[in-house]
Order: C-alpha cells, then sequence, then structure tokens
C-alpha cells in the first residue's frame, strides 16, 4: 500500500512536469488550474487502473498447480464506475499440491485454501473434505484423527453442490 501511494504520487508529479514543459513550450498560454488538474487526474486514474489490475497482477505471480476457485467482485457508491465495472477485491485459490490423502480414507482430502483480499496479506486455510459426504472442515487444533487416520472429530459443514473447490479437491475421489 505504501509503495502504491509513492507511486501515485510520483506518477502526479511526472505529469505536473509534463504539463509544465508544455506551458513552456506553448509559450505559457496554458490556463494556472491545467497542471494541478493534470497531476489530480493522473494519480486518480493510476489509482483506477492499480484496483483493476490486482487480481490479474497477484494471479499471475502464482506457481503452477494453483487454481482460482472463487472471487468477489465489489461495487461502491463512493466508486460509481463500479456499477458497471465491478472489481475484485478478494478471492480465493486451492493449491494443487497441498491435496494430501489418505490411503486408509480415500473419500477425505486435505488442501490448502489460499485466501487474498486487496489490502491485507494471504492467508493459508487448511482444511479437510469428505467427498463422499459433500461436507468440509477446517483443521483446526480441535480435530481429532481415529486409528486409521481419519478425521473422527471435527466442525463439519455441507458444502454447496456447485463450490469449485470441493470439486477441484474432490476430482478423483
Amino acid at each position: 500500500m505504501f509503495f502504491e501511494l509513492i507511486a501515485a504520487i510520483v506518477a502526479g508529479v511526472a505529469v505536473a512536469g509534463a504539463v509544465l514543459l508544455l506551458n513552456r513550450i506553448s509559450g505559457g498560454r496554458l490556463p494556472r488550474w491545467t497542471m494541478p488538474a493534470a497531476a489530480g487526474v493522473a494519480i486518480i486514474g493510476f489509482t483506477i487502473y492499480m484496483e483493476y489490475s490486482w487480481f490479474d497482477r497477484t494471479t499471475s505471480e502464482f506457481p503452477e498447480g494453483v487454481e482460482v476457485t472463487f472471487t468477489h467482485e465489489a461495487r461502491a457508491a463512493w466508486r460509481p464506475w463500479t456499477y458497471l465495472w465491478p472489481l475484485v477485491d478478494r478471492f480465493s485459490a486451492v493449491d494443487l499440491a497441498s491435496i494430501r490423502t489418505n490411503d486408509a480414507v480415500p473419500a477425505q482430502r486435505m488442501a490448502n485454501l489460499l485466501l487474498f483480499a486487496r489490502w491485507s496479506g494471504p492467508k493459508v486455510v487448511p482444511l479437510v473434505y469428505d467427498c463422499d459426504g459433500w461436507r468440509m472442515a477446517p483443521l483446526l487444533d480441535t480435530v481429532e484423527y481415529d486409528a486409521s487416520g481419519a478425521v473422527a472429530k471435527a466442525d463439519w459443514g455441507p458444502v454447496p453442490e456447485d463450490d469449485p473447490t470441493f470439486s477441484i479437491v474432490c476430482k478423483e475421489a
């Protein structure tokens, strides 16, 4: 966030400098408000660009085997253009390399769900999926395992039939 603020200020100063140079070349014919207005437009334009390109910039750095499973499109009154062109402000992804199975319990699979939000750091949430029971549970300290290695006690919750994370994790089960 700090570097984006510095970059926005630099963009504003650069555009103000270009307008100043253009004003000198034109012999001072530009109105006095042109330079600060151009700097303001540059700062706002740079900020909008950074907001809309955040999702693509973030996902382009993913290693192979990380798949995006959910995106949230934000709309806000203070950004009225987002009603026409919503922007992604958070999303989740699953790391395919983190999917673990137990041969004794092939229907239960563990995977890391990666949560990303625009102004916060990524979070990793380890989950267990019961592919036969259409349910999932976070792997917390309270999870208990039985002798075969199956999750015996967990805070299970239902999974919607159209959940892409469940579909990816349980693809081969």
